[in-house]
C-alpha cells in the first residue's frame, strides 16, 4: 500500500494512504446528504478516507457497526451473505448471518443459524437502520447485538486529505433512554449535531455503543431500528422552526423514510422518456445511469441540479451542471432549465480575487463546510473556472432550441447579458480575440479548465504552459455561446443584437482556424500559452471542439481520425491525451485517462459531422467497460492502458463512483448515433443518418415529450440499413427522418 502525496502546487489533490478500489462501497444520497457505507452496512476504519455520513460537507457520522456475540465474548462482525443497492438507488439490502457464538455454559450458536435482513435508507438528512433477525435453528438461542457509532465532524476537504491547523470544539455526548447526542462547534461558529436514536430502548446504552439482548425461539423474529439525524444551526440560534424541532425530536423509522424516498425518485422516473433496447446489458447499464442522475439531482428553489458526483464533489458544480444537463437535454430539459436557473441566481456580481470572481461570470462551485466558511478553502463560492460562463450561454441557447421556452429566456435574458460581458470585457485577458485564464488568487485552480489538474496543460516537450492560457475547447464553447445568444436574441426581436453576436462568433472562428490548428498533427492544438505559443499536443480536448461546431468538415474529419487512432483511442475510450505525448500516464488524472464524460462529448462532436460509425464505437467501447464496473456503473475515469483480449479497464483509484456526467454519457453517445434532435418551434423530432452499433439490434423510445405532444419511436437494425417507426404520437408533432 503507497501512500499518495500531493504533488507540488496542487493544494487539493485527493489523497489517501490505500485505494477506493480495496473497497467495495455502497452509496445513498439525498439532498444534501450522503452516505458511503461497506458492504456490511458499516463505516469502518479500512484505511480509505470517505466512509461514513456526510451532510453539508461535514462527516457527521465516522464509525458504524454492528457485532454480535455471546455472553462474555469478544463481539465479532456479522458474515455477508449479499449486498445490493436496489435499482432505483433508494434502498440498501443486505443479508447477514451470524458468526458462531460461544457461551460459557451454553451449546455454541453454529454459524448460518440466524439471518440478519439489514435495510438501510436515507431520506433527507437522516440515515434510517433495520435490522431483522431470525431463528432458523431448532432451539431457542440468545445472543447480544451491539451497535457502535462514532462521530467526528470532520470537514469534507479533511476526509480528502488536507492537514487543519486548528478544529473546533467537541463536546461531551448526551445519552437518555433511547438517544445520544454528539455535538461539535466548529471554527464557523455553526453547532454541528449527530444524533443516534433507536426505535426500542437498548438494553444499555454507553457514549459510542447500544446493546441489545435478544433471544429468540425457533422460527421466531425481533427486528432492531435506530436513525441517525445529522443536525446544523448557528451558533446563536435561540429555537428552531416547528417541523424541524420535531424532526429531530421523532425521527423517520425505516419505512416512512423508505416510502418518501422511493415515491420521489418514481415520479422523477415517470416524467421522463422511457427508453428500452434489443440487448437486457445495455438496459441495466442506463437504468442504472438514471437511477443515478435521479440520486444526484438535488431539488433547490430554482429547481433539480445535478451534484457533481459522491464522495468528493457532492456540491453543485457549475461545468459539471451544465454538461450534465447537456448530455439530458434530449431525454429531460427540465433538468437545464433547474441547472440555468440556479447558476443565474449565483452569477458573481462584482469582482473579487479570492474568489477568481468578476462580473457576470458563472460559478465553478459551492461548498458549505467549515473549512469553507472559515476561508480555510476558497471554495464557499468560487468561480475559478474558463469554462462555466460559456457552457452556460451554450446550455440555454440548446435548451431553447429544445423547447421554445421563451418564458425563460425573457426571465434570464439579463443573467445572459452580464455572461456576455464577461466574455468581452473579462474573458479576454490580452484582447487577442481568445477566451483565456490566469488565476488571480495562489489559493485558487492554476488551471480552469475541466482538466484542471496542475500538469494538465503541456507543450509537446513536457514544459508547463504559463498562464494566460487560451484552451481549444472554450473557443469552440464561446462561439457556440454566441450562436446560441443570437438566436435568443432573435427570437426576442432583438435582430441587431443577434447580428452582433453572429458576426462575433464568425470572426472568432475564422480566427480560430488559423491560430490553432496543426497541420502535422491533424488536431488543434491543446492551447496557447502566455506567449501565444501553441501546445501542439494531440488531446481530448480537440474532440470537445466539433461539439460546438467551429471547426471545417474537412479538419474535424482529420481529427476524428487522429482521435480513433491507436494512440488515441484505448479500446475503451478516447484517451485524454494521445499516448505519443510527451507527458502520456495512463494512471494519471487527465493525461491518458478515459473520461466517460469526455467521451460522450466527443461522440456528439463526432455525430455532428455525420461520423456515426465512429460514434457507435466510443458508445461500444464505454458500454462494453461499464460490464465489469460494480453495479454497472462507470466512474468519474478509468485508466488509459491500452485494450488486451480477455482483461478488463484498469481502475483509477480515487475516480468518484457515481458521478453525473459520467452516468449522462450513454444519453449523449446515443443521441450522437441515431443524429437525434428535437426541434421545439416546429414541435418536430429528427433523426439524420441513425447508426446503432453491432449489439444494439432495436431501440425504443417511449414518450418523448415536446411542447405540442408526445410520441414514441422505434429504431431497428438492418443487414445493410437502419430503420425508423414512429409507433404512436398524441398532439400535433412530427418524425423526420434522413437516411
Amino acid at each position: 500500500m503507497v501512500e499518495q502525496l500531493s504533488p507540488p502546487h496542487d493544494d487539493y489533490f485527493i489523497s489517501s494512504n490505500s485505494s477506493r478500489l480495496e473497497l467495495r462501497t455502497r452509496v445513498l444520497k439525498h439532498a444534501n446528504s450522503f452516505a458511503i457505507l461497506d458492504r456490511l452496512g458499516n463505516v469502518e476504519e479500512y484505511g480509505t478516507t470517505e466512509l461514513g455520513l456526510f451532510h453539508q460537507d461535514t462527516r457527521f457520522l465516522s464509525h458504524l457497526s454492528v457485532r454480535m456475540s455471546g455472553a462474555g465474548f469478544t463481539p465479532r462482525p456479522l458474515v455477508l451473505l449479499s449486498s445490493a443497492v436496489k435499482d432505483d438507488n433508494a434502498v440498501l439490502f443486505v443479508h447477514l448471518t451470524n458468526p458462531p457464538v460461544e457461551e460459557p455454559d451454553a451449546p455454541v450458536l453454529l454459524q448460518g443459524t440466524v439471518h440478519a435482513m439489514r435495510t438501510q435508507v436515507l431520506w433527507r438528512s437522516f440515515l434510517c437502520d433495520r435490522l431483522r433477525l431470525q431463528n432458523y435453528g431448532d432451539k431457542t438461542t440468545r445472543f447480544t447485538i451491539h451497535v457502535v457509532f462514532r462521530g467526528d465532524f470532520a470537514d469534507i476537504f479533511e476526509a480528502r486529505g488536507m492537514h487543519r491547523s486548528g478544529r473546533g470544539t467537541l463536546m461531551s455526548p448526551v445519552i437518555d433512554r433511547q438517544s445520544v447526542v454528539f455535538a461539535y462547534k466548529g471554527l464557523d461558529q455553526r453547532l454541528r449535531r449527530t444524533r443516534v436514536a433507536f426505535e426500542v430502548a437498548p438494553s444499555a446504552l454507553a457514549t459510542q455503543e447500544a446493546t441489545f439482548d435478544v433471544e429468540l425461539a425457533p422460527q421466531a423474529t425481533t427486528t432492531l431500528g435506530w436513525t441517525i439525524a445529522c443536525e446544523a444551526e448557528d451558533s446563536n440560534a435561540t429555537a428552531l422552526p416547528a417541523e424541524e424541532k420535531a424532526s429531530f425530536e421523532m425521527p423517520p423509522w425505516l419505512d416512512a423514510a423508505m416510502e418518501s424516498r422511493r415515491a420521489e425518485l418514481q415520479a422523477a422516473r415517470d416524467a421522463e422518456p422511457v427508453l428500452r433496447t434489443s440487448n437486457s446489458q445495455f438496459d441495466e447499464w442506463l437504468d442504472r445511469s438514471l437511477a443515478d442522475l435521479h440520486m444526484l439531482a438535488t431539488q433547490m428553489p430554482s429547481g433539480p441540479y445535478p451534484y457533481a458526483g459522491v464522495p468528493w464533489f457532492s456540491t453543485p458544480f457549475g461545468r459539471d451542471g451544465i454538461i450534465t444537463a447537456l448530455q439530458c437535454l434530449w431525454l429531460a430539459p427540465e433538468l437545464a432549465a433547474g441547472v440555468l436557473r440556479f447558476l443565474a441566481a449565483t452569477q458573481a456580481d462584482e469582482s473579487d480575487d479570492a474568489k477568481d470572481a468578476e462580473p457576470g461570470k458563472i460559478l465553478h462551485e459551492t461548498r458549505g463546510g467549515e473549512m469553507a466558511a472559515t476561508g480555510e478553502v476558497p471554495f464557499g463560492r468560487y468561480y475559478g473556472s474558463i469554462d462555466s460562463t460559456p457552457l452556460f450561454l451554450m446550455l440555454a441557447g440548446e435548451y431553447f432550441e429544445r423547447t421554445a421556452d421563451l418564458s425563460l429566456v425573457r426571465e434570464l435574458w439579463p443573467h445572459f447579458e452580464r455572461a456576455i460581458g464577461w466574455l468581452d470585457r473579462y474573458g479576454d485577458l490580452d484582447g487577442d480575440g481568445f477566451v483565456e485564464y490566469a488565476r488571480r488568487t495562489d489559493r485558487g485552480l492554476a488551471n480552469q479548465g475541466w482538466k484542471d489538474s496542475h500538469d494538465a496543460v503541456f507543450h509537446a516537450d513536457g514544459r508547463m504552459a504559463d498562464a494566460p492560457i487560451a484552451l481549444c475547447e472554450v473557443q469552440g464553447y464561446v462561439y457556440a455561446a454566441r450562436q446560441g445568444a443570437a438566436r435568443m436574441a432573435r427570437a426576442l426581436g432583438d435582430i441587431v443584437r443577434a447580428e452582433a453576436l453572429e458576426a462575433q462568433a464568425q470572426a472568432l472562428r475564422q480566427r480560430f482556424e488559423e491560430v490553432f490548428w496543426c497541420e502535422e498533427l491533424g488536431v488543434y492544438a491543446l492551447a496557447l500559452d502566455g506567449a501565444k505559443a501553441p501546445c501542439r499536443v494531440a488531446s481530448s480536448n480537440a474532440g470537445q471542439v466539433l461539439l460546438s461546431g467551429i471547426a471545417s468538415s474537412e479538419r474535424a474529419a482529420l481529427v476524428t481520425k487522429r482521435l480513433m487512432s491507436e494512440a488515441g483511442y484505448s479500446g475503451w475510450g478516447v484517451r485524454t491525451v494521445a499516448s505519443t505525448a510527451a507527458r502520456y500516464n495512463p494512471m494519471s488524472y487527465h493525461d491518458g485517462s478515459v473520461w466517460p464524460h469526455d467521451n460522450a462529448l466527443i461522440a456528439a462532436g463526432f455525430g455532428r459531422y455525420g461520423m456515426r460509425d465512429e460514434a457507435a464505437r466510443i458508445l461500444s467501447g464505454l458500454f462494453e467497460a461499464s460490464l465489469h464496473f460494480d453495479l454497472s456503473r462507470l466512474p468519474e475515469l478509468f485508466c488509459g492502458f491500452s485494450r488486451q483480449p480477455g482483461e478488463s479497464p484498469t481502475l483509477y483509484p480515487q475516480a468518484c463512483s457515481p458521478q453525473a456526467w459520467a452516468a449522462a454519457a450513454p444519453l449523449m453517445c446515443l443521441q450522437a448515433c441515431l443524429g437525434l434532435t428535437v426541434d421545439g418551434a416546429r414541435n418536430r423530432v429528427s433523426l439524420s443518418s441513425p447508426t446503432l452499433p453491432r449489439f444494439l439490434d432495436q431501440v425504443h423510445i417511449d414518450g418523448l415529450r415536446l411542447p405540442g405532444g408526445q410520441m414514441d419511436i422505434v429504431v431497428t437494425r438492418h443487414a445493410s440499413d437502419v430503420g425508423v417507426r414512429l409507433k404512436r404520437r398524441t398532439g400535433d408533432v412530427g418524425l423526420v427522418v434522413t437516411l
